[in-house]
């Protein structure tokens, strides 16, 4: 099928195009509606359908003769180990898994709340959970007692899966005692938790609430698929970021199923029995989509990572796992990239290892800059896409799609609009912009199978934050524009749009002039009050790891391309170098935050930073400049 073809079906013929992709996953009863738009708007898909999702990811591969190809390579350098889990393995310990949570009372549509690393516990208990018809919430493994406590709260489990401690490079992190704090803290009454003992560090357990995974897995009997309404919930997963009210994202079975299965090949180009690694964690939703449940249920092999791109051991940590598990189609966020490019810019450890396997490698989570994609395809020689999606969405709403006749890769792009996603670039006052200029980028409703049928418990928020801005559509809060060809360039959010004297300029194409120099590694632009102007940009430049230019000529010389570039409108007459630009654990910088330190507002500090004391640095940069005025 071609690009143009499955787009334009995908839109005008939803039912037929989404009831031939539901043809990739084993139903229990079989969808006869596929969409039901008798509630606009909120629209659901395959209505009376039934099926399980852990049966799709995991038991019928096995029974259709996949049992022994490995379904889960776990590398993890932090710990100097593989395991490797074929079809059978992973089926068998997600059966008994299930059987331990069945034991505890959890059935159909009770709530589990997962805390844990990056090991292959916490993916059995998350198809353990879809096993039993449960529904499971990740929480990033190392948050605070505090924001784990909100969304047990929110959620109300009837358990919680944990682990002893998680391991980062040079460091062991604790996660016994967050979770006792959580747990003391929540209104919400737990009555067990199950806690996974790792050798790095043994946890005390609470006699008569605290099970060891290994006691309880060793007594446990395996539990058959319990088939669930395809609208039902597999999972909540609440964003990033939150404050106030928890706001979780609800992914439904079916249409989170079949969407899921035909990304696989569609959009990422891998078949069935290949290596599909994304480099992300569990308690993102890349980790939910992309190293669970769409490889599993695509019958790929998933690498589940616990390591950094570089540091674990060196900058040629990422290219030592394609090598030696053959990976064929690899995905990350451009901030890896940025890091291995900082310290290895010539590309020596890359040169080092057997990368023939790797065909493809898609980039999301923060706007790639064309700079670092054109480094990466140099280096790597193969396509680099950077593609664009939400954890609302679940999956991509933008790519160059490998398995469809698409076309060419255009630097700055996320690329045309996947089938399924209508988008449109609209005004203030909701009217569509020329191609070429920028505004809201939004999408025609319904939204396809896989993204947010609502928010947990909250369906009036979810209309109030998602659909009232823009009638007939959903708010994506990015801003952007589409070209004449249909490429979506993606240039920041919302949040992240500056007014200059009455002109809206992108932030991330001011990123786009600072990343072109060639002593950049990675650049943040934000915008600071300004009596006059209303607001002027301010630049955060990070330099490569091996450069010699004084930090000085790097800013005058940026501060002369962003003049010739965008033009003196942009008023860009000040940037500072630091060591580090503070960023969430998946890689997205933190633009408001640091706003808010430049303006002297009181600073919100989100629960996913990845290193607290960055903010220090950035503090201190920015209090050379003379900010907070």
């Amino acid at each position: 099928m071609s690009y143009a073809d499955a787009n334009r079906r995908s839109t005008d013929e939803p039912d037929d195009f989404w009831g031939e992709a539901a043809k990739g996953i084993d139903w229990e009863v079989a969808p006869t509606a596929i969409l039901d738009d008798s509630r606009p708007p909120f629209y659901r898909w395959f209505t009376g359908a039934s099926l399980n999702t852990c049966y799709n990811a995991l038991d019928r591969h096995v029974d259709a003769g996949r049992a022994e190809q490995v379904a889960l390579i776990h590398h993890s350098p932090v710990t100097e180990s593989v395991r490797r889990y074929t079809y059978r393995e992973l089926r068998d310990e997600t059966a008994r898994f299930a059987g331990v949570l069945a034991g505890l009372g959890v059935e159909r549509g009770d709530r589990v709340v997962i805390y844990m690393p990056m090991v292959p516990e916490a993916v059995v208990a998350m198809l353990a959970c879809a096993r039993l018809g449960a529904v499971h919430s990740v929480v990033f493994g190392g948050f605070a007692s505090k924001e784990l406590a909100s969304r047990i709260d929110d959620a109300e489990p009837k358990v919680v899966v944990s682990a002893s401690c998680g391991i980062e490079s040079g460091r062991t992190i604790d996660y016994k005692p967050l979770l006792d704090g959580a747990l003391e803290q929540a209104e919400h009454r737990v009555d067990s938790s199950i806690v996974l003992q790792r050798d790095a560090c043994r946890a005390t357990l609470l006699p008569g609430r605290d099970l060891d995974w290994c006691v309880a897995m060793a007594d446990a009997d395996p539990h058959p698929c319990v088939p669930v309404a395809a609208t039902d919930p597999l999972y909540i997963l609440y964003t990033s970021g939150t404050t106030g009210a928890p706001k979780g994202i609800v992914r439904d079975n079916g249409g989170h199923a079949v969407a899921l299965h035909w990304s696989m090949r569609n959009v990422y180009g891998v078949k069935p029995g290949e290596v599909f690694w994304a480099a992300s964690d569990i308690g993102w939703v890349v980790g939910h989509s992309y190293i669970v449940y769409g490889p599993l249920l695509h019958g790929n092999t998933t690498v589940l990572y616990e390591g950094k791109p570089v540091g674990t051991p060196d900058p040629g940590a990422f290219w030592r796992v394609v090598a030696e598990h053959r990976v064929a189609t690899m995905f990350t966020a451009p901030t890896a990239f940025r890091v291995i490019k900082q310290h290895d810019h010539a590309g020596e450890w890359i040169d080092k290892f057997d990368l023939s396997s790797l065909r493809a490698l898609f980039l999301a989570g923060e706007r790639c800059d064309p700079d670092t994609l054109a480094w990466a395809e140099e280096r790597l020689r193969v396509p680099v896409i950077d593609h664009w999606w939400q954890t609302e969405s679940g999956w991509p709403m933008t790519a160059k799609c490998l398995g469809l006749d698409d076309a060419r890769v255009k630097p700055g792009s996320a690329g045309r609009p996947v089938p399924g996603w209508d988008l449109q670039v609209l005004d203030e006052r909701g009217t569509p912009v020329p191609r070429g200029e920028i505004g809201e980028i939004v999408c025609r409703l319904p939204l396809p199978p896989g993204s947010l049928p609502t928010l947990w418990r909250a369906e009036e928020r979810y209309r109030e934050r998602y659909l009232t801005k823009f009638e007939g559509h959903y708010q994506t809060d990015d801003a952007g524009y589409i070209d004449e060809e249909g490429y979506v360039f993606v240039m920041s959010r919302l949040d992240d749009i500056i007014n200059v004297a009455g002109h809206r300029l992108s932030t991330g194409a001011m990123e786009e002039v600072l990343d072109e120099h060639p002593a950049v590694s990675e650049a943040a632009v934000i915008g600071v009050h300004d009596e006059l102007k209303g607001q002027l940009p301010v630049g955060l430049l990070v330099l490569e790891s091996d450069t010699s230019a004084p930090a000085n000529e790097v800013v005058r010389e940026v501060v002369a391309m962003m003049r010739e570039r965008i033009g003196p409108v942009a008023s860009f007459k000040q940037a500072v170098v630091v060591e580090r630009l503070p960023k969430t654990r998946s890689g997205k910088i933190l633009r408001k935050t640091m706003r808010q330190l430049a303006d002297g507002e009181a600073v919100t500090v989100p629960p996913t930073i990845e290193a607290p004391e960055v903010l220090d640095e950035v503090r201190a940069a920015l209090a050379d400049l003379g900010y907070p005025r």
